[in-house]
């Protein structure tokens, strides 16, 4: 088939890679020409771990192409995705103006049916407000459809490539028809195609998000219980975590969560019931923990420095808001090193793949190394933001011949409370026994 992908950001190149993978022929459209260009000459602009490999072969064999110009990448596009944009707008709703905008020009310009389908994560409503856009400037057919990513970054491909589910929200039985033709190669192995409404499958998307972030503010309460009650999350986590009605993931405690959808689509079902006047309570405590965490994992630090951040040297391990990517957007740490500085501190960071996005929003007010050791020259105290795999298994013994003080602060409760006995670190990490020793 003959697809274009409009928006060559996260969600846009991910799908535009992925379907050029099964056999189509995709375009992918952008107005950053210098993004474009880059993409062109088989530069990835963004870090997704096996990424590179698709683009780089579908690039090779013609099957993947980009574009400045709207005209060119629907001119004989079957199928047409929107991947925008729709940041925070006022109040935290969802804006979805450049969806609209873009929908409008698509209708001015096609020449043909098409199928223009929502890839963006958007409000119950767009889809509808987008099918009036057009039908107020097309001349020739078209339907709208609803079919919302669930890629979690770090594992993006997979996802796309073996989803649990595909969900689709449509109004016509030739839409349905298309998109069944085009998911066909991804759900070989049974895994379900769900048909819907089209307001549906919008919030679909919204309450999945919610819920998994509902899921980690109420383990990271809990795990502020445990400080409190000095008992230990870890053995909470698994005692829940075998009930197969809860199950074991999002049950991690740490400095909350963060990233380009959990914080944005949060926020936006929240704005949403308030504009239908209602009280989304479960959602409004939600925001609040998540806020908290960040502060009282701070308040852990300043507790043991009496206070007073000013003059000491803090090294920070991560800088994405997870690990295996190079998002930055609504990371605990940008949070973390703007308290610390305001606070006078010194700050020295590494992270695997996020130091250049960081660099852009402080400069030279942190210091950033080339690897996690070289943070800890004269450190005060380690904090540990991200649970990047090479933190794992560190030089326990290089790490405190290069610190002031073994002191460390687990905000992903990266290292087991055996290690740091034995190997003598003052240590506190989240709703655990801390270890004030060294």
């Amino acid at each position: 088939m003959k697809i274009a992908v409009i928006g060559s950001g996260y969600v846009g190149l991910v799908t535009g890679t992925c379907f050029a993978e099964t056999g189509n022929d995709v375009i992918c459209m952008d107005i950053d020409q210098s993004k474009v260009d880059r993409l062109s000459n088989g530069e990835l602009t963004i870090y997704e771990p096996d990424l590179d490999i698709y683009f780089e072969r579908n690039l090779k064999n013609g099957r993947l192409r980009f574009t400045t110009q709207l005209s060119e990448a629907i001119a004989e596009a079957e199928i047409v995705f929107l991947a925008l944009p729709t940041p925070p707008g006022e109040g935290g709703s969802a804006d979805v103006s450049r969806v609209l905008l873009v929908a409008g020009q698509i209708a001015e310009q096609m020449n043909h049916y098409l199928v223009v389908v929502n890839k963006s994560t958007v409000p119950v409503g767009t889809g509808a407000a987008v099918k009036n856009i057009m039908a107020s400037k097309a001349r020739l057919p078209f339907d709208v459809v609803s079919n919302p990513e669930f890629l979690r970054e770090g594992v993006a491909v997979q996802d796309f490539m073996k989803p649990e589910r595909i969900v689709i929200g449509f109004e016509s039985d030739q839409a349905r028809r298309k998109m069944h033709q085009l998911y066909e190669p991804f759900v070989r192995q049974g895994n379900p195609i769900i048909d819907m409404d089209i307001k549906s499958a919008e919030l679909t998307k919204y309450a999945a998000n919610a819920f998994l972030a509902t899921k980690i503010s109420f383990m990271n309460e809990i795990a502020n219980l445990c400080d409190i009650l000095d008992a230990d999350v870890d053995m909470v986590r698994k005692g829940i975590g075998t009930d197969s009605r809860i199950g074991k993931s999002f049950l991690f405690p740490g400095v909350g969560y963060g990233g380009s959808c959990f914080p944005k689509d949060v926020t936006a079902l929240y704005q949403t019931a308030k504009e239908n006047k209602y009280d989304f309570r479960i959602l409004d405590a939600v925001l609040q923990v998540n806020a908290r965490q960040r502060s009282l994992f701070l308040d852990k630090l300043r507790r043991r420095f009496n206070g007073n951040l000013k003059g000491l040297t803090i090294a920070l391990w991560g800088l994405s808001f997870k690990p295996n990517t190079d998002d930055i957007r609504e990371a605990p740490a940008i949070y973390i090193i703007k308290e610390l500085l305001e606070a006078g501190a010194h700050v020295r960071a590494f992270d695997p793949e996020a130091i250049a996005h960081t660099r852009h929003i402080f400069g030279d007010q942190v210091t950033f190394c080339e690897n996690q050791y070289d943070v800890l020259d004269h450190a005060d105290a380690l904090l540990v933001v991200t649970e990047w795999n090479a933190f794992r298994s560190p030089d326990f013994s290089l790490m405190k011949k290069k610190m002031k003080a073994a002191v460390i602060f687990d905000g992903r409760n990266v290292f087991s409370l055996d290690q740091m006995k034995d190997h003598g670190f003052w240590y506190e990490s989240i709703g655990r026994q801390p270890i004030h020793q060294a």
